[in-house]
């Protein structure tokens, strides 16, 4: 028989127990994995027509190159090694040091405390989410996060590392929402307003069940501003067919037994389960978002670091 852990038998472990909580111990050490990762090459920008590379003159730039001095040019900026050494008036040019700014997008509906293998839907989130803060470290940028759903926190992008323990502080916080609160994508997209559209890089981590019609043209405006990666999470029961057998369901302390027998049976009992990630990630196709599907059991690690442009094996 394939028995299907309900939340209750998955709960058995304890409090922070990496199954249907998650500690910041555990979030804290996904650092070390992290940073085995290679990050890209990534060019300063400035905000201008096409997202062109700008350079610049003046403090808090990056040094470019020098180049032969031309009318017009400040000679507070001149290259007096290079001038000395070739004889010719030469100027440094400078790109625009920009600190980037990561913001993760996370669902805590109730439909994400769900798992029938290793851990729930909420903990594999909250991991994921850990390792895209660590990756926004090693890359120099701020981290920030909205919450929504049952809880609804929004934490302003901060750099550094104090700023990825702020976050996974904010992750491991198992203080109680507000029970039994819904929040669409859209209405979470419209509250978060100017910090959404302020950051560089947003990544979505939902399992789609909150995706409403609205969110669309709020995804698409978003787009217009910052670069969007959609993580959806899963349990195998939402993504695959499940095989013949009996499955034990728990919620709010009532427990019943499904019996999938026939082919149909199973796949339409899929499908029922499986029917946000589906809207999710139709949405995201038909966006030309990128997106990456996982289920509770997989590392998160290679899905985050595919939606946040790194680049590398670990």
């Amino acid at each position: 028989m394939n028995a299907v852990l309900s939340p209750h038998i998955l709960s058995s472990g304890g409090d922070g127990d990496g199954r249907v909580s998650v500690s910041l111990s555990e979030l804290l050490a996904l650092r070390a994995r992290v940073a085995r990762v290679a990050l890209p090459t990534r060019e300063s920008r400035v905000a201008s027509a096409g997202q062109q590379s700008s350079r610049l003159y003046g403090r808090g730039m990056d040094y470019a190159e020098s180049r032969a001095y031309q009318p017009g040019d400040d000679v507070r900026r001149l290259d007096w090694r290079l001038t000395a050494r070739s004889g010719k008036l030469h100027t440094k040019l400078f790109q625009e040091e920009r600190e980037g700014r990561v913001l993760v997008l996370l669902d805590t509906h109730a439909s994400m405390r769900f798992g029938t293998r290793s851990r729930f839907k909420s903990v594999q989130a909250a991991r994921a989410a850990a390792m895209a803060a660590w990756l926004a470290v090693r890359a120099g940028e701020r981290i920030g996060a909205v919450a929504f759903g049952e809880r609804t926190h929004i934490l302003r992008p901060q750099g550094g590392t104090r700023g990825a323990l702020a976050f996974c502080g904010a992750l491991a916080d198992r203080s109680a929402g507000a029970e039994g609160r819904s929040e669409s994508l859209s209405e979470a997209l419209l509250r978060a307003g100017r910090l959404v559209r302020s950051a560089g890089r947003v990544l979505l981590i939902s399992d789609g069940l909150s995706c409403d019609d609205l969110a669309r043209g709020r995804l698409l405006d978003l787009r217009r501003h910052a670069d969007i990666g959609v993580l959806i999470v899963g349990d195998v029961l939402e993504l695959a067919t499940a095989p013949v057998g009996r499955y034990p369901l728990e919620h709010d302390g009532v427990r019943r037994e499904v019996v999938l027998q026939a082919e149909r049976q199973r796949r339409e009992f899929q499908q029922a389960l499986g029917a946000g990630q589906a809207r999710l990630a139709a949405l995201a196709q038909a966006l030309g978002l990128r997106q990456r599907t996982i289920d509770t059991v997989v590392d998160p690690l290679d899905a985050v670091v595919g939606l946040l442009g790194a680049s590398g094996q670990r």
